[in-house]
């Protein structure tokens, strides 16, 4: 699903690093300590990473397909066979649409890859957004790696409360960040009801004052996103085909 567009240090990820924050920061901090935060760089080791992509809140076989229902909008979700080789990590291609009364809104190819922890890392997206006359805008596109921007994590391979991270960074186009609210929330989509949801905060302080919050089902994905902040938007899932 989408990130709520309306529409300095080093941190090394791996072993060694993660071994002297356990030390440093005591038991317990190590993981929110470990991901990125901010306008942090980051340096990825692409031997860590994978295409393949089966964290149990979103787990992204090629073929799958998610289809939300936003207002009078149809947003549709699928992951393709296509992979994408960024900062030398070979991303999946995740294919977004929306639409409105049939016609192309936007049309986003996303990145993603998995690392040995099953953290999802988004890696970047190429976007366009076509207005009423016919113009398009590629506002909001970004690639690590290119123009100082950085990647961020979609979604934690091991999420807990008050765990927050970067999902983005490219400055002054694409800041999201999250935070864990919940892992036992509950929900109700045109799908069905589910227990034992992931609840994030997702927000941006591009957008100061708008607030997201996405609940995500094992082995199904994202079910609903709620703008709870700055806007009355509510995106569900209505089809999902594995």
């Amino acid at each position: 699903m989408r990130s709520p567009r309306l529409r300095s240090g080093e941190v090394k990820l791996g072993v060694t690093l993660a071994l002297i924050l356990a030390l440093a920061a005591g038991c317990g901090s190590e993981e929110s300590s470990s991901l990125p935060q901010g306008a942090e760089t980051v340096k990825l080791d692409p031997d860590d990473f994978s295409a393949k992509i089966d964290n149990p809140y979103w787990p992204m076989s090629p073929g799958s397909k998610w289809v939300y229902r936003e207002g009078e909008a149809r947003v549709e979700v699928t992951v393709t066979k296509q992979t994408r080789k960024i900062i030398g990590i070979e991303a999946r291609v995740v294919h977004d649409v929306l639409k409105e009364d049939g016609k192309v809104k936007e049309d986003t190819f996303d990145w993603y890859a998995q690392d040995e922890s099953g953290n999802i890392w988004y890696l970047g997206e190429s976007t366009k957004e076509f207005d009423q006359g016919g113009k398009v805008s590629t506002e909001g596109s970004w690639e690590a790696g290119v123009d100082g921007a950085q990647p961020g994590v979609l979604l934690p391979g091991e999420p807990k409360k008050g765990l927050s991270y970067r999902q983005e960074y490219y400055k002054g186009e694409a800041e999201d960040a999250a935070e864990v609210l919940s892992v036992d929330a509950r929900a109700r989509v045109p799908v069905g009801s589910f227990e034992q949801l992931l609840l994030t905060k997702e927000y941006t302080p591009l957008e100061p004052n708008v607030v997201e919050h996405k609940f995500y089902a094992k082995r199904v994905g994202p079910i609903l996103a709620v703008t709870v902040s700055g806007g009355s938007g509510r995106e569900e899932l209505v089809q999902r085909r594995e």
